[in-house]
C-alpha cells in the first residue's frame, strides 16, 4: 500500500481526519509541477512503487528539487538511477544518501525488506557487464526482493555456469546479462523452468556494433521462457523481474 495512502487511513482511524477530508486529498492532482519536471505522486497507488528519477541529464539541483517534492508528499524512499559520483556528492549535501557506485544508482531511505515468493538471479556473461547487472540487483533489491549476483559465467568457460545450478533452477526468475554475442541468455534459458530477462550490454569488439548483436541473438533465442530489454537497461530488467518475483499464484489472489 501506497504510503501517503496509509496514512490518510490511520489519520481517519485515530480520528485526526474526517473520511470526506481523506477523499478529497485522494482527488487532489496526481501530480506536481515544479517548473522543470511534473512529479508523478499517484504512481504508487496505480503500480504499486513510486516513480524512480533518473540522474542521467539533471543537474544535482533538479534533482534535489523533485527528491523534496517527493518527500513532502509522503515518499521517503527513493531510487536515483543513472547518477554520477559527482552528482551524488552534490545531493548528498542536502539529503542523505546510499550511494552505489558500481550501479551508478542512488537510494534515499531505507530499502525494505524482501517480501517477494523467491530469488531472482542476476548473471552476467563477464566482469566488464558487472555495472548494468549492479543497476538491476540494486533496483530488484530496491523494490522489495532478494537477489543472488552469478559474476563472469559466460558461456566462454561454460563450466562456470553449471557450477551454479542450484541457484538458477530453484530462481523466480533469472536476469542474463552479456554483451559480444549474448548468448548466455539462451544457455540459461535452456537450463531453467523460470522466466529469463535478457539483458544485452554495449559490452564488445567492433562486430559487436554497441550492443547491437548481442540485441539480435537474444531476441533470436531459441530458448522458450526468454524476453529481452533494451541495450544497458539494468533498471528496466530489475524493475520487471521484481514484478515477477511479486506475483502470487490463482488460488492466492
Amino acid at each position: 500500500m501506497n504510503t501517503d495512502v496509509r496514512k490518510l487511513l490511520e489519520d481517519v482511524k485515530d480520528g485526526k481526519l474526517s473520511v470526506d477530508d481523506a477523499l478529497l486529498a485522494l482527488k487532489k492532482k496526481p501530480f506536481e509541477d515544479i517548473g522543470f519536471a511534473k512529479i508523478d505522486l499517484h504512481r504508487g497507488l496505480r503500480q504499486g512503487a513510486a516513480e524512480v528519477i533518473y540522474g542521467a541529464g539533471k543537474t544535482p539541483e533538479q534533482i534535489i528539487g523533485i527528491i523534496d517534492t517527493m518527500k513532502a508528499n509522503g515518499v521517503d524512499t527513493i531510487l536515483i538511477t543513472r547518477l554520477s559520483k559527482e552528482a551524488a556528492d552534490a545531493v548528498s549535501k542536502v539529503h542523505e544518501l546510499d550511494y552505489r557506485e558500481k550501479a551508478r544508482a542512488a537510494i534515499v531511505g531505507t530499502i525494505p525488506a524482501p517480501s517477494g515468493i523467491g530469488k531472482i538471479v542476476v548473471a552476467t556473461g563477464g566482469t566488464s557487464d558487472i555495472p548494468v547487472a549492479e543497476e538491476a540487483a540494486v533496483t530488484a533489491q530496491f523494490h522489495g526482493n532478494e537477489v543472488v549476483r552469478l559474476y563472469d559465467v559466460g558461456v566462454a568457460g561454460l563450466h562456470r555456469l553449471m557450477a551454479h545450478l542450484d541457484d538458477l533452477m530453484s530462481a523466480t526468475v533469472v536476469i542474463a546479462i552479456a554483451g559480444m554475442e549474448g548468448a548466455l541468455a539462451s544457455v540459461i534459458g535452456g537450463l531453467v523452468d523460470c522466466p529469463v530477462i535478457a539483458v544485452p550490454t554495449s559490452v564488445g569488439y567492433g562486430a559487436s556494433f554497441n550492443g547491437i548483436s548481442a540485441l539480435l541473438s537474444m531476441l533470436n533465442s531459441c530458448a522458450s521462457g526468454v524476453s529481452v530489454v533494451n541495450i544497458d537497461n539494468g533498471f528496466g530488467a530489475g524493475y520487471l523481474a521484481g514484478m515477477i518475483n511479486h506475483i502470487k499464484s490463482g488460488e492466492d489472489r
